[in-house]
């Protein structure tokens, strides 16, 4: 009797510990359903605005200081043009982009959530700068009337929205006062090769992409030479997605924001694609101006 007395006492007190295991390991269970893909990896990504082989050397040491800076597996994957890029942030494929002010407005349309979060200090004035022969006659907006023409690409803020809005505040349509219908060269560094070699009498393009490839004598400033510079205007920004949270993790917006912070000019590489030698911080309503300017030009419906 008192054998089976034991054996009684003894399953009274196993099975409420192995119902209680079973309820933790459900507990574990659930914890793990809900726990970030910590190997998954963040894609950044860059509007193609310029040449690619610097393009690629500076987002990929870009790429490899976050890695640095944050813990997280951080890859650079190039896009073949604006729409392509802003396409994958809508996807949730790119985690953050540096896009120009009219792209982040149309990849923040296409997110709602996602975040402007950082920029170089000169994209809170920026400018577009008009260019021509040194030798030619063309010397203000005006003198552009039934010359040839070419914007960058048609996605581009200071290649084609702004200096399009300064035309047509100048009197000139664009697509009508022109030699021609207005050409699109797709980047920057096409814009001012197209310029100087005489293809077309005239171009408008990014005032940074610009000074660096004269003080690196990638144009020959003897033969082309600015005419007018824009007023400024907020442009080039990273813009973080909204799954960030969810796929990495709580605080890995503020994580990747504070490590944009931190570049200095000691990371060379990054300091010489970006022209800059720092980053600070920006909100996605310092780019009202932009949306607002592309919806009365019918780029944004």
């Amino acid at each position: 009797m008192k054998k089976w007395l034991s054996i009684l006492v003894l399953a009274m007190l196993v099975f409420p510990l192995a119902a209680c295991g079973q309820k933790d390991e459900k507990k574990s269970e659930g914890k793990k359903e809900s726990t970030p893909k910590t190997d998954e990896v963040f894609k950044i990504g860059a509007i193609p605005d310029q040449n690619a082989a610097d393009l690629d050397k500076g987002m990929t040491a870009t790429a490899k200081y976050l890695s640095e800076k944050t813990g997280l597996k951080v890859e650079f994957v190039p896009s073949v043009d604006y729409s392509a890029l802003v396409t994958a942030f809508q996807r949730g494929e790119i985690h953050m982009a540096w896009f120009g002010g009219l792209t982040s407005v149309q990849a923040r349309n296409l997110v709602p959530d996602a975040e402007s979060i950082v920029q170089r200090p000169r994209d809170a004035e920026f400018h577009s700068v008009f260019i021509t022969k040194a030798n030619s006659n063309i010397t203000k907006l005006a003198d552009l009337k039934g010359k040839s023409f070419t914007f960058g690409s048609e996605s581009s803020t200071s290649g084609h929205l702004m200096p399009r809005y300064y035309l047509t505040e100048a009197g000139i349509n664009p697509d009508r006062d022109f030699d021609g219908k207005p050409n699109y060269s797709g980047s920057h560094d096409a814009t001012y090769k197209l310029v100087e070699s005489g293809a077309f009498k005239a171009g408008a393009l990014n005032e940074a992409v610009w000074q660096a490839a004269v003080k690196e004598g990638k144009v020959d400033g003897n033969k082309v030479k600015v005419f007018y510079t824009t007023p400024a205007y907020y442009d080039y920004n990273w813009t973080i997605n909204s799954n960030v949270e969810e796929v990495f993790g709580k605080g890995t917006k503020k994580k990747v924001k504070d490590a944009l912070l931190s570049i200095t000019s000691e990371q060379t590489d990054i300091a010489n694609l970006f022209q800059t030698d720092q980053f600070v911080e920006t909100k996605n309503a310092n780019y009202k101006k932009i949306e607002k300017v592309a919806r009365d030009l019918k780029i944004i419906k």
